[in-house]
């Protein structure tokens, strides 16, 4: 389970940062940058992937009321153009540059930072390490479980409010029977075989 052990390290507030649709073939990636406050926190913060979808709205509700946030997104021809990695790096870039408070450090999750001017530590597993970063889990997955409900009923046939824009057999079919929209990756393999 996630402790605060991470964030009592350093004195001033400390971002958590995480991503969510690195690996979709449809839709925008996602970052999320939330910096907590000890004495006001959720209960039951974990790894997005651990929790109900249920579980992640009412929590994604309570983060928002009572923590600071920056969203991140980074765009289809953008992670074309300049890869998923990089893409990555951009959303959670743009998320801890949309905080209103500037940490003094981030940590981030995974085993890889961006180039920016923060002070920042990778923490491999964060999100299941570390209150800050599984705060942010949830928010980047629920913002963008959002974006690809909202996207599934524009572009019905993909099943994207069911599987997010994975690469699932109900979504590799509706590639084969209606072809690649304007949200799919060309650069991803199931993808580029199509054009």
């Amino acid at each position: 389970m996630p402790d605060w052990s991470f964030e009592a390290c350093h004195q001033g507030p400390v971002a958590g940062v995480d991503e969510a649709g690195r690996g979709p073939l449809a839709g925008p990636v996602v970052a999320a940058a939330v910096i907590l406050d000890p004495a006001r926190m959720p209960d039951g913060l974990a790894d997005s992937k651990k929790l109900s979808a249920a579980r992640r709205e009412i929590l994604f509700d309570q983060i928002m009321a009572c923590a600071y946030v920056g969203i991140g997104e980074a765009q289809v021809a953008e992670i074309d153009e300049i890869n998923i990695l990089q893409a990555t790096m951009l959303a959670m870039h743009r998320a801890v540059t949309a905080l209103t408070l500037s940490p003094v450090h981030v940590l981030v999750d995974g085993n890889r930072l961006p180039v920016w001017p923060f002070a920042a530590t990778a923490v491999v597993k964060g999100d299941d390490r570390c209150l800050s970063i599984a705060a942010a889990s949830i928010i980047a997955k629920v913002h963008r479980d959002r974006i690809m409900i909202a996207l599934d009923a524009a572009h019905p046939g993909y099943g994207w409010a069911r599987n997010a824009g994975y690469g699932t057999a109900d979504h590799l079919n509706g590639l084969k029977l209606q072809g690649v929209t304007p949200h799919h990756r060309r650069s991803f393999r199931p993808v580029r075989e199509l054009l």
